[in-house]
């Protein structure tokens, strides 16, 4: 089981972020790709369920799994991959190829934070296991808006699913919890441990950033890789939010509200809002299904 650490952020999130989540994605990418082949069910029926020729988001992409579906019906709608990572988007641009029949997909650089989009440009967007990478409450709400403002008013379809600290028994993560804690209605900040694979490792050394004086005393802050001897394999520290239960239909509702929106079910006239389809738990995982609504 791996051994997951609690952590503080005491920098800047933005900067936070950068050491412990985008610099570690682009090292680790190949191996991280590798075992990130088989979409989520309730993902997958939610993409297969679009009407034909909707237009949407896949915001942190990542390998790009979910950019060909749906597979019974293939071409039928069209998802647009958005990621930090460039290593990863160059693995994203050719996902769901076969041999000898590439196939290249709509992949774009950016950040989750940024609003590069026009308001209402997509029919739907997808959140998978991206917010929690986000290093403070402020970053992830604003995360779910720019989610918010990209979908259509009157029919936009939204998704998000972020790590839970409550794990099955098939997780190979142990969360920390004090028992002082109780409920822990604000999640857990945790480093989680990437081990790279032998082969991957055996490609070349994992680049390390230069330590500041004030991280000496703190190993899991040294660079984004930790290393004990000459032989020893890469183990590099992700920064993870793990939510609470409650947590996510709270931000999201947050979210919502702080752009003028009405939670609920349509009503009333001249309004805009979103109502909540789905608020569960899967395999280790909150997640969240919107609908938007406008009268």
């Amino acid at each position: 089981m791996k051994s997951v650490t609690t952590t503080v952020i005491a920098d800047n999130p933005q900067a936070y972020e950068d050491q412990h989540v985008h610099a570690v994605y682009e090292e680790i990418a190949e191996h991280f790709s590798s075992t990130r082949y088989k979409p989520w069910p309730v993902i997958v029926k939610f993409l297969s369920n679009l009407p034909v020729g909707w237009i949407g988001l896949d915001s942190g992409t990542g390998n790009g799994k979910y950019l060909p579906l749906p597979v019974e019906r293939p071409g039928s709608v069209l998802t647009v991959g958005l990621d930090r990572s460039r290593n990863l988007l160059q693995i994203a641009k050719h996902a769901g190829s076969e041999l000898g029949t590439p196939v290249i997909r709509e992949v774009v650089w950016g950040d989750v934070m940024d609003n590069g989009w026009r308001a209402g440009a997509f029919d739907y967007a997808i959140s998978i296991a991206t917010i929690h990478h986000l290093a403070s409450y402020e970053r992830r709400r604003l995360a779910i808006q720019r989610l918010l403002q990209c979908v259509s008013p009157a029919h936009g379809r939204v998704l998000i699913y972020v790590w839970a600290i409550e794990q099955d028994e098939l997780s190979k993560r142990s969360i920390p919890v004090d028992e002082k804690d109780g409920a822990v209605p604000f999640g857990k900040d945790v480093f989680v441990p990437w081990t790279l694979s032998q082969q991957n490792a055996s490609q070349g050394k994992p680049r390390r950033r230069q330590p500041t004086s004030d991280q000496q005393s703190d190993p899991s802050e040294v660079g984004v890789s930790q290393t004990t001897t000459e032989a020893s394999t890469p183990v590099y520290n992700r920064y993870y939010h793990m939510f609470a239960k409650g947590e996510l239909t709270k931000l999201t509702c947050e979210a919502a509200e702080g752009m003028g929106l009405v939670v609920g079910s349509p009503e009333g006239t001249e309004r805009r809002g979103v109502e909540i389809v789905q608020d569960s738990w899967e395999r280790s995982n909150y997640y969240i299904e919107l609908r938007c609504w406008k009268t």
